[in-house]
């Protein structure tokens, strides 16, 4: 009974799904039950919101949105459900048994999976569509995750630590920091000053500012600050004050001395430092790339989307999930190649892949990485060193481009973009 409801649940879950990907991509369209009809549509009926099955009426409507339009999101919707089902049994009825594995601890992280997985199938198919993540996504994500981190902080993963291996929760210095020394850490006031620091640099990431050196770094600072000032918002401006104080009253009144699933702070602290950590990745990555090719690497929605990752799975996950998407990217583009001759990539359906892997695979892989993070601070020095050698093969190529085969960019296999300006999120 329980898996025929989750069943049901996740369809319903999904017609919403199914309506922020066409409501909130950056060319909204007309598409499904709980949007206006197109001017050349015929009148909804009630029966046109029932899950999967409406959609089959929908199929009238093949001549204004395309043959076949409708076969995708009823799909989405009956896998959506099935997931719902079949992640339930996997996480919950067969998870794994260990003195820290309780069942609310494996109720309270299948429920935050279930709702990171929802957010990033709506970007993925945005993403997929049109080449671009909207902050409208990514942005409540980041604030849903921060929160989940304080109200369900049992939810993190469960990694072995140790000799001889003891469970733990994921925490910002797992297989690095033995636990009597994380504590003292995370008590002191060190540790709020850094959760801070995270959280207000990432409410100044988001605004939509310019940043150019073609004339300068004085006018680079000068357009920096015109910018912010112009597009910074007051709902920002708010969120920024309301969450600063409330990362302080967690420090405050959430004992860290507490060991186990309710230390709130050590919970908050390590969304915090994965939320920085995921998008200071990828941003990294996009200032490299972009230089060394002379063109745009890679687009800002792709810096939140991991930030938001990154909240909810924290910093170590980033990294996993960075190498895997390579992979993902391999399978993903060389089928879509195959079923639509489409040669643009978009590279966010790949983190988020390679975050639905390491979720269902999480024990196997942490085996398999947690001795790299027992390196300590080694590990960012191998990550610049990565960066800086990445920077030179893109410039080797690059020049191998401009001189070798005949100069100039040849963008037939360039990604597609919209006919308009990019969003305000591809801005930075």
């Amino acid at each position: 009974m329980i898996y025929i409801l989750l069943f049901l649940l996740g369809v319903v879950v999904a017609t919403q799904l199914n309506r922020g990907i066409y409501r909130w991509a950056w060319f909204a369209r007309p598409i499904g039950p709980w949007s206006a009809p197109h001017e050349a549509a015929l009148a909804r009926h009630w029966f046109d919101r029932i899950p999967v099955i409406g959609w089959i009426g929908l199929s009238r409507e093949s001549s204004i949105h395309g043959r076949g339009y409708w076969i995708r999101p009823m799909l989405l919707e009956l896998a959506t459900g099935g997931c719902f089902a079949a992640l339930y049994w996997y996480e919950v009825a067969g998870g794994p048994t260990c003195t820290i594995e309780t069942v609310a601890v494996l109720q309270a992280r299948y429920l935050k999976h279930l709702i990171l997985f929802s957010l990033m199938l709506v970007a993925t198919f945005i993403d997929f569509d049109e080449q671009t993540i909207p902050d409208a996504i990514t942005v409540p994500g980041v604030i849903i995750g921060l929160i989940l981190a304080i109200a369900l902080p049992m939810s993190r993963e469960v990694v072995w630590v140790g000799r001889p291996l003891q469970p733990e929760f994921l925490s910002v210095v797992s297989g690095v920091m033995r636990e009597n020394e994380w504590l003292a850490f995370v008590q002191g006031i060190s540790s709020l000053f850094i959760g801070l620091a995270c959280f207000v640099g990432w409410c100044i990431a988001v605004v939509p500012w310019l940043w150019t050196t073609r004339r300068g770094l004085g006018k680079a600072f000068q357009y920096f600050a015109a910018s912010f000032r112009r597009r910074l918002s007051p709902a920002l401006v708010l969120t920024a004050i309301v969450g600063s104080v409330a990362i302080v009253l967690v420090w405050k009144f959430c004992n860290p001395v507490l060991v186990g699933p309710n230390n709130r702070w050590a919970s908050l602290f390590s969304a915090l430092v994965g939320m920085a950590a995921g998008g200071g990745l990828i941003w990294a990555v996009r200032i490299v790339g972009s230089h060394a090719l002379g063109q745009e690497a890679m687009g800002f929605g792709d810096v939140t989307l991991m930030a938001m990752i990154g909240a909810f799975l924290g910093w170590q996950s980033t990294l996993i999930i960075f190498f895997l998407a390579p992979f993902a990217a391999l399978f993903i583009s060389v089928s879509q190649w195959l079923l639509t001759r489409r040669r643009d990539i978009a590279f966010g359906p790949y983190l988020c892949a390679g975050a639905c892997y390491l979720v269902v695979d999480w024990a196997n892989m942490w085996n398999r990485a947690g001795p790299i993070f027992g390196l300590g601070m080694f590990v960012p020095g191998v990550l610049a060193v990565g960066l800086a050698l990445m920077g030179i093969m893109l410039i080797g190529m690059r020049w191998l481009r401009e001189t070798i085969f005949g100069g100039g960019y040849d963008d037939s296999n360039a990604q597609s973009q919209p006919p308009v300006a990019q969003p305000p999120n591809d801005s930075n």
